[in-house]
């Protein structure tokens, strides 16, 4: 993969200088300074390298379309301009369309190396990310599930400390002699809650007396 990247921006590299001798000369032969001319191809193959960039990052979205019209003017413009300069300054030796097809190469292949640099380098990130962003997610997903936990016995232990009265009270209470109406109106439960609460615990008749004569 870096054999790969290294590659594509050497390459990148060469087409953009050959495109931008050839432009430059244009520029200077269309009548602009030696001094302004070297920023006409830097603009032009310029707006080629952000595009394409661009054009790889906001793949799938909907802005994509304003990179894409930017790459194909910026391409045209480059491509037409490097013909151009071939026509120009071609000798007889040299068929002019041979002239321009070998200059309109340069900046043909700087569009395509940029490009397969951008998305080498994207797919390097993306096989590189998805095992820390794996990690991170679980370990998240386990502090959540923690604190969730800690947070339901803390509740848990507050509800049962604040829950006036019990089965043992309302048992005690029932076996002398209170209705569940009373023991649901002196602890501020339902009545159907002190039935459930008796279930099973109400004391016999003996053990009714037991209490009666302790009370």
């Amino acid at each position: 993969m870096l054999t790969a990247v290294v590659g594509t921006v050497f390459i990148a590299a060469g087409a953009f200088w050959l495109s931008f001798t050839s432009l430059a000369d244009l520029a200077r032969r269309s009548g602009l300074g030696t001094e302004q001319a070297w920023a006409w191809p830097l603009i032009v193959d310029g707006i080629i390298v952000v595009a394409t960039v661009a054009v790889v990052v906001l793949a799938g979205t909907r802005a994509a379309w304003y990179p894409w019209t930017l790459l194909f003017a910026g391409a045209l413009i480059s491509v037409t301009g490097n013909a151009l300069h071939a026509v120009v300054t071609a000798t007889s030796d040299v068929p002019l369309v041979l002239a321009a097809a070998v200059a309109a190469v340069p900046p043909l292949v700087l569009l395509a190396i940029t490009h397969l640099t951008s998305v080498l380098t994207r797919h390097a990130s993306v096989a590189a990310g998805p095992a820390p962003v794996a990690q991170a997610a679980r370990r998240s997903a386990r502090v959540v599930a923690e604190e969730d936990l800690e947070f339901r016995v803390v509740a848990s232990k507050a509800s049962s400390a604040l829950t006036p009265g019990g089965p043992d009270d309302a048992a005690e209470l029932r076996a002398s002699g209170w209705s569940n109406r009373a023991i649901a109106q002196r602890f501020g439960v339902h009545p159907s809650t002190v039935g459930r609460w008796l279930q099973g615990r109400v004391p016999d008749a003996e053990t009714r007396n037991e209490l009666a004569e302790r009370s």
